[in-house]
C-alpha cells in the first residue's frame, strides 16, 4: 500500500459569534501550544504533523481547533471565523502581530492587507528532489481545480466582491513570473537568483499556487506545498481535496504522460500564460469557470476536469485504501463550495453578517461531531 504522507497548515480568523474579526494572536500563541502568529494579528495558524493515515489526519485537523474554540470564550466573546477573507472587514487597516519583526514590516508595507487571508497549504511528502519537480509541474496546472473545489472568499468589508476566491484574486503571486521547472538544479539556480535580484526577499517569498518545500529550501527538499486553497471549514470535505491531490500523484509516480513540460502540445509560454488565466476565471467563478485544458489548450467547465480526474484517480484511492475519504468530493461538486453556498444565501436574502453567524454555528456542530466520534475511537484503538 503505497501512501504519501501529508501534512496541513491552517490559517483561521478569530472574532466574535457575530462575526466581527478581532486580532487575537498574541494571546493564543502565548497561551496555546501548536499555533504560531501571521503578520496580521487577526489570524492563527497550525499546523498537522505529517501523516499517512487519513484517520489521523482527520483527528489532527480538529483537535487543535477544538483547544482552540474551548480557549476562545475564557478570555472573552470570542470563537473561529469561517471564510477566506475579512468578510465583515476592516480591510483598510493592517493589525500587526510583530511590530518589530522586519520581514513583517516589508509584508505590510509592500502589500498591505491583501495577505492578509486564511487559507490551506497541503504538504504531501516526496523525498527524491527530481520527481517532487515533475510533481510541481503537474500541480501547477491543475491547481485552479483545487481552488475551484475550496473556493470560500466572495465577501470583502462586508460586500460581495464579484469572485468566488477574493483571496486568490488578490493575492500578490510573488516573484511575478515564475517558469516551470526543468530539475531541482534549474529550482536552486533560479531561486539564488531571485534572492540576488531582490524580487525575493528570502527562501519563504515564493508566493505560487504551489512550491517545492522542505527544510533548507531550495537545496534539500522533500515534499510538495499546495497553496491556492481557500480555508476549506468542513474537515470531510478537506480530506477529499487531499485524496484527490494525493491520488493524483500516486497516478503521477506510475504515468509518466502526466508531465505538462514533456506531453503538452503548447510551449511553457503559452502553458504559463494559460495556468495563469485559469487561475483568475476560477477565483472569478470557481466550479463554473471554463478553463483550458494543459495537454491542448482544448475548453474545458472546471467540473468536468475534475470529474474526469476523480473518476482516473478513483481506483488508485480503492487500491491504497483511502477510497472513502476521496468520495466526498462528489458532494462538494452536486452541493458547491462554500463561496457558492454562500453566494446562494445571499440571493435569497443579502444579510451578509447573517449568513457568516449561521456558518460559525455550523462550523462549531461539525466539529464537535467529529471529535466525538472520531478521537475517542482511535483513542481505543
Amino acid at each position: 500500500m503505497a501512501r504519501l504522507c501529508k501534512g496541513v497548515e491552517v490559517e483561521m480568523y478569530t472574532g466574535t459569534p457575530q462575526g466581527e474579526i478581532v486580532g487575537l494572536s498574541d494571546r493564543i500563541i502565548k497561551d496555546l501550544n501548536g499555533f504560531v502568529r501571521e503578520p496580521d494579528s487577526r489570524n492563527v495558524e497550525y499546523t498537522t504533523a505529517p501523516l499517512s493515515c487519513y484517520d489521523r489526519l482527520l483527528c489532527a485537523l480538529v483537535r487543535p481547533r477544538q483547544n482552540l474554540r474551548e480557549y476562545l470564550p475564557k478570555i472573552g466573546n470570542y470563537t473561529i471565523i469561517p471564510g477566506s477573507t475579512l468578510s465583515l472587514g476592516d480591510s483598510k487597516h493592517f493589525y500587526r502581530s510583530d511590530p518589530i519583526n522586519p520581514y513583517h514590516s516589508y509584508i505590510e508595507n509592500t502589500y498591505g492587507t491583501d495577505v492578509v487571508t486564511a487559507s490551506i497549504h497541503i504538504n504531501i511528502g516526496i523525498s527524491d528532489p527530481e520527481l517532487l519537480i515533475k510533481a510541481c509541474r503537474l500541480v501547477r496546472v491543475e491547481a485552479p481545480l483545487y481552488l475551484a473545489l475550496s473556493a470560500s472568499s466572495p465577501f470583502l468589508d462586508g460586500q460581495v466582491t464579484g469572485y468566488h476566491s477574493t483571496r486568490w484574486q488578490m493575492f500578490p503571486q510573488t516573484p511575478q513570473k515564475v517558469p516551470f521547472f526543468e530539475s531541482h538544479n534549474h529550482f536552486i539556480r533560479w531561486t539564488e537568483e531571485q534572492l540576488q535580484l531582490k524580487t525575493m526577499q528570502n527562501v519563504r517569498h515564493l508566493w505560487t499556487s504551489v512550491r517545492p518545500n522542505g527544510n533548507n529550501r531550495p537545496y534539500h527538499l522533500n515534499r510538495l506545498e499546495l497553496r491556492i486553497c481557500d480555508l476549506i471549514v468542513d474537515p470531510i470535505a478537506l480530506l477529499s481535496v487531499i485524496a484527490l491531490l494525493e491520488s493524483r500523484l500516486l497516478q503521477l509516480m506510475e504515468d509518466n504522460t502526466l508531465d505538462p513540460l514533456k506531453n503538452s502540445q503548447l510551449s511553457p509560454d503559452t502553458l504559463l500564460d494559460i495556468t495563469h488565466k485559469n487561475e483568475m476565471a476560477v477565483a472569478k467563478h470557481s466550479l463554473d469557470a471554463e478553463l483550458s485544458h494543459w495537454r491542448d489548450g482544448s475548453k474545458i467547465k472546471a467540473t468536468t476536469w475534475i470529474e474526469q480526474m476523480y473518476e482516473e484517480v478513483a481506483p488508485l484511492a480503492k487500491q491504497n485504501g483511502f477510497s472513502c475519504f476521496l468520495s466526498p468530493l462528489k458532494k462538494i461538486l452536486r452541493n458547491g463550495n462554500m463561496a457558492q453556498q454562500w453566494l446562494k444565501k445571499y440571493e435569497i436574502s443579502p444579510d451578509i453578517p447573517s449568513i457568516i453567524r449561521e456558518e460559525i454555528e455550523t462550523m462549531a456542530q461539525q466539529e464537535k461531531m467529529l471529535e466525538d466520534k472520531l478521537c475517542d475511537a482511535l483513542l481505543v484503538a
